[in-house]
């Protein structure tokens, strides 16, 4: 019998290999994502990473299962063997936290690929491409209303803002049945971030998290409802997910009401809204902002509800508002 197989072109096969991951690169990695394939110590880790103290003691990590004293620090001691986790001996303790070189690894470790990973919502890509479709002259409508309204501005500069608008919240929406009210909140928003004199209003605050989809929202909703309008507070996401997570919600209804919870949305972090604030801060997540000058920067370790038990939750939140208070004292004292 005569082989008839036909071989692929071996021009249009051979670049494939040259865009892989270099093997010494990928033993690495491999080494580090076995390190963290055992649930307790994914939880280890993410105590460290948002622990206000910015380290964790070995008895505080103890706690989390019901184990023994050896079992947890085997877990640190496999973490710390793949240059994860440093460690401290003071007195009778051990204590650990993130190495500086890992810190953006883990950051993205807990703050997008696990929210992404537990998610069960299915993605209804038919659906939503065919609603998209459908969208751009809505789109171009909504441009040229807001347009003719803020007649005071240039004509071009809004509509690109609303089309800049759009293309920002559609690349991570799941339901495209608010795309346009929500495109013209965030446009609206940018537009006014355009224009803010930062001496003649009162003060601001961004909140930036990965997904603008927990902490970020959750802290941004305590400062604007303890601060009774003396500060204005908003949140931005660097990767933001499609919509709040649940916990959050919750939480939010909560502190604002149904009303308000409802028209929380994720929003992406732009340049206009770091230089429209007075105090930009990140949630602990690895983000870096834009360095504007004259804007206060903070960096706050916070843990994420999105992936906290009903008490972790619980926590976390009263963690925020004890620094949202603080901050508030700072900016109206």
């Amino acid at each position: 019998m005569t082989d008839t197989t036909v071989l692929p072109d071996a021009e249009a096969c051979a670049p494939s290999s040259t865009h892989a991951i270099g093997q010494d690169a990928a033993t690495t990695v491999a080494g580090a994502l076995k390190s963290l394939a055992d649930p307790l110590r994914l939880r280890m880790l993410s105590a460290i990473a948002t622990d206000p103290r910015g380290e964790s003691c070995v008895c505080d990590l103890a706690e989390l299962a019901e184990v023994s004293q050896p079992t947890v620090s085997h877990h640190l001691k496999v973490l710390k063997d793949t240059g994860i986790l440093a460690s401290e001996r003071r007195g009778t303790w051990v204590w650990y936290r993130i190495t500086p070189a890992r810190q953006r690894a883990v950051a993205a470790l807990l703050d997008a690929f696990a929210p992404a990973a537990v998610s069960d919502e299915p993605e209804q890509a038919e659906a939503r491409a065919e609603a998209l479709r459908d969208m751009d002259a809505r789109v171009t409508r909504l441009a040229e209303e807001l347009a003719d309204e803020l007649s005071d501005l240039n004509r071009d500069l809004v509509i690109a803002i609303v089309r800049e608008s759009y293309a920002g919240l559609v690349r991570s929406a799941k339901v495209t049945q608010h795309l346009i009210p929500l495109t013209e909140r965030f446009a609206r928003q940018r537009l006014a971030d355009l224009t803010r004199n930062r001496e003649a209003g009162v003060p601001q605050v961004l909140f930036v998290c990965v997904q603008n989809a927990g902490r970020s929202q959750l802290a941004a909703a305590l400062l604007n409802q303890l601060s009774g309008g003396t500060v204005i507070a908003r949140s931005a996401g660097s990767t933001p997910a499609s919509d709040v997570h649940p916990h959050v919600r919750s939480l939010l209804t909560e502190i604002a009401g149904d009303q308000d919870a409802e028209t929380a949305f994720p929003k992406p972090l732009t340049d206009d809204a770091v230089r429209a604030a007075d105090v930009v801060i990140t949630m602990g997540c690895g983000d870096v902002c834009p360095i504007i000058p004259g804007v206060r920067y903070e960096d706050w370790a916070a843990g994420d509800p999105a992936l906290a038990s009903p008490e972790g939750v619980a926590a976390i939140r009263d963690d925020i508002e004890t620094r949202v208070r603080a901050l508030l004292t700072s900016l109206t004292n």
